[in-house]
């Protein structure tokens, strides 16, 4: 256990790094927490807390604090992948000590906290500062939610796939030799890009002007689809991928791009001024999907751009082992397009295969 001075100068190198990133952010603002298993529920108190301040601090508890469940270092990771977080530490001493401590302008607690004793009130008044609590009545829980997933946890799926190589004919040490031989595959993916994005949203209540569900998004997660994941699941089996497909001039394919070349795809995007990047958008709360939107065009490529991809590809196909169709008929691939990439992999002796 740490003595009081190592503590001392812990608590005074946390504070010097938050006060130095910080720098001239106008109000600093502070959370804590176990943080046991990311919900809904925190997202929304942190989402809230970064929009009263400047910069969002958030105080972690260590493994002795009570009511913690997950090992500090992956509750520490799972706050930090969180946008909203400016900085985020493993609390040494309680929170009250830390505020009295930092002297942050805010310090912001989850709604039920509100009619109990909060031991941060009068520290934070006695420098001038404010404690608030986040708005809604949702309440979650880590340890319940922990819970309801082992109890609803159905152990027959998890087993069902045991027999499946046995009824398919292969074996796990056939599965990895057939896995390990990825890495000699020049593979050519062919096809229609699409950006995922989930939005997970805190229901209201029902709107008093028409009979619609009022939300309020809390969380924003992109995923790329369609051809695009075929290529890097291709590429996550070791082989080397070049991806070929039709994108507009936005944010989605900027991401696209970015997201492909982070998984080591080789992407060749295509601009089409006459549309933009598909785009699906799936607005969710309590696990069930609200409303989905899809931004797409489906009219064909034009003359134009189907030259420009065949010259493209001619190349890629000079040192590809397979070519990988994957069409969502989103016009990426229309049909003379793929006569022509048809008799080119023939004529050259490519094996093509397709998913749509």
């Amino acid at each position: 256990m740490a003595s009081e001075i190592e503590i001392a100068d812990q608590l005074e190198s946390i504070v010097s790094e938050i006060l130095a990133q910080a720098g001239e952010a106008e109000k600093i603002v502070f959370v804590s927490g176990n943080f046991n298993v990311i919900h809904p529920g925190h997202l929304r108190l942190l989402n809230f807390a970064a929009e009263c301040g400047d910069f969002l601090v958030v105080g972690v508890t260590e493994d002795s604090a009570p009511g913690t469940l997950i090992p500090e270092a992956l509750r520490l990771e799972g706050v930090r992948a969180i946008s909203a977080v400016d900085y985020a530490f493993l609390l040494p001493v309680s929170p009250e000590e830390f505020v009295a401590t930092l002297k942050p302008d805010l310090v912001v607690k989850g709604k039920e906290h509100e009619a109990h004793f909060n031991p941060e009130q009068q520290v934070v008044e006695s420098y001038g500062g404010k404690l608030l609590f986040s708005s809604g009545e949702v309440r979650f829980s880590s340890m319940d939610l922990l819970q309801q997933e082992l109890r609803e946890t159905n152990l027959s799926t998890i087993r069902k796939p045991a027999d499946f190589p046995a009824r398919h004919n292969f074996n796990e040490r056939g599965l990895i030799d057939l896995i390990g031989r990825f890495a000699n595959l020049r593979v050519v993916v062919l096809g229609d890009l699409i950006v995922d994005e989930y939005v997970t949203c805190d229901p209201l209540g029902m709107s008093q002007e028409d009979p619609t569900i009022v939300v309020t998004p809390i969380k924003r997660d992109l995923f790329v689809g369609g051809a695009g994941i075929v290529a890097a699941h291709a590429r996550g089996l070791g082989a080397q991928v070049k991806y070929f497909g039709v994108v507009g001039e936005d944010q989605a394919a900027s991401y696209a791009l970015q997201t492909l070349r982070k998984h080591g795809v080789d992407a060749c995007l295509v601009k089409d001024d006459s549309r933009p990047t598909t785009l699906k958008q799936r607005y969710r709360a309590r696990g069930k999907t609200l409303l989905r939107v899809s931004h797409l065009r489906q009219h064909d490529i034009s003359h134009q751009l189907m030259t420009a991809m065949l010259d493209q590809l001619a190349l890629a196909l000079e040192e590809a082992d397979l070519l990988v169709f994957s069409d969502s008929n989103y016009g990426c691939l229309p049909q003379p397009f793929v006569d022509e990439v048809i008799a080119r992999c023939t004529q050259q002796g490519i094996p093509m295969v397709a998913d749509s």
